[in-house]
């Protein structure tokens, strides 16, 4: 894509963004359907939306962004339900998803499970946009927020190992989880080290610039360097963006460099955010659609599958003092958005592997909804079970 297609994105972006809050529309809803009207024109067929593009252009500037505005505190009383959410709620999802796919569309195993961790995971760039722009606060916010940061990284893990075992004709069940968790725990402890490493560069300095800089090379270098070894790039992202937002609360950053961070990891989610957005717009614009049977099929799927996932994890908490009120559950059912990520995952699967034009068709089919339906209707749910307040002229 040429720098001068960026731009033009921006701009688009930027009226998008005006016209939005003019109509009272979501903003990631209405890029998506500038892109499908962009990809309409015929200049989308120059606008491709790639794994490369998303691993290594978008998705460590927008998870860094997010783990370092996230508030650690509260993150960590809500810790056993979000991790729960972001592993037995993964897998559970999983689990579904797959044995409906092979049920009901006939897919191989290998194509029903790897769909079904690729599309489990709900997205922290669609979750995280659209419910800042709904200004929601809270222990919602802070759940949806670590729950899509969290299941991001077991998602990519266990997608790692899968397609490890498409590759390889044999692979004990003992070798498959040392796989996983070296993969997890070796992108924590990279992110942990690029964090510690960044902390002691700041020290000594006080130029805001500097400061500014080191965050971004700790930001996409955590990231390309938890990649280089095949561990998990989001993992090590999320870690580092914690490990300097802790520093930095203890110090590390000045209060100038402070406030350059701030402002300028906030603008930059937001051009990645509408990029993101306008290009996934553009990339449904140009799918072959012809492959719609499974498409229909995965929809309802992915939706009970995460409804299973929310309500059967809430059902273990019920005793506890983590227990959730059935507004929250039915506001983390509804606002579990698919993404950039599934996307990338998706377009990343091998050439020969069983299904792929199948898996992509349905996967990019459960983002459109996922956008446009569940974007367009998750804040009228939210008023309705209380995590919003109602609109003065709707009272």
């Amino acid at each position: 894509m040429s720098f001068e297609g960026f731009e033009f994105l921006l701009l688009i972006a930027a009226v998008v963004a005006a016209l939005a809050r003019m109509a009272r529309l979501p903003y990631t809803v209405g890029l998506v359907v500038a892109g499908l009207l962009v990809a309409a024109t015929g200049y989308g067929h120059g606008l491709v939306l790639s794994k490369e593009l998303i691993f290594k252009a978008f998705l460590p500037p927008l998870i860094f962004e997010a783990a370092y505005q996230m508030p650690w505190t509260e993150v960590r009383r809500e810790l056993p339900l979000a991790s729960m959410l972001a592993t037995v709620g993964v897998l559970s999802s999983t689990l579904v998803i797959a044995v409906a796919m092979h049920g009901l569309s006939g897919w191989a195993w290998m194509s029903a499970v790897t769909f079904g961790i690729l599309i489990s995971a709900t997205d922290p760039v669609s979750v995280i946009a659209t419910f800042r722009e709904l200004k929601v606060e809270g222990r919602l916010r802070v759940l949806i927020e670590s729950e899509s940061l969290f299941n991001d990284g077991t998602v990519a893990a266990f997608f790692g190992v899968m397609i490890t075992v498409t590759s390889l004709e044999a692979l004990s069940p003992t070798n498959l989880a040392l796989s996983f968790f070296a993969t997890v725990f070796g992108g924590v402890a990279i992110g942990a080290g690029v964090g510690w490493g960044a902390h002691f560069f700041l020290k000594p300095t006080e130029d805001h610039l500097v400061e500014l800089l080191t965050t971004v090379v700790a930001a996409f270098g955590s990231f390309f360097l938890a990649e280089h070894f095949h561990c998990t790039g989001v993992l090590s992202t999320l870690t580092a963006g914690l490990a300097l937002r802790k520093y930095s609360d203890r110090g590390a950053l000045s209060e100038q460099g402070r406030t350059a961070v701030n402002v300028f990891w906030e603008f930059l989610a937001f051009a990645a955010n509408s990029l993101v957005f306008l290009l996934i717009g553009v990339s449904l614009g140009t799918q072959d659609f012809r492959l719609l049977l499974p498409a229909c099929v995965a929809i309802p799927v992915v939706v009970v599958a995460r409804a299973i996932s929310v309500y059967g994890c809430s059902v273990a908490f019920l005793p506890t003092r983590y227990k959730l009120t059935a507004g929250t559950q039915h506001a983390l059912f509804w606002g579990g958005l698919r993404g950039a990520l599934a996307l990338a995952l998706s377009l990343g699967l091998p050439e020969d592997f069983p299904q792929r034009r199948a898996v992509m068709a349905a996967c990019f089919a459960m983002v459109a909804f996922s956008v446009l339906v569940q974007g367009m209707t998750i804040a009228p749910l939210l008023r309705a079970v209380g995590e919003l307040p109602k609109r003065p002229d709707s009272a």
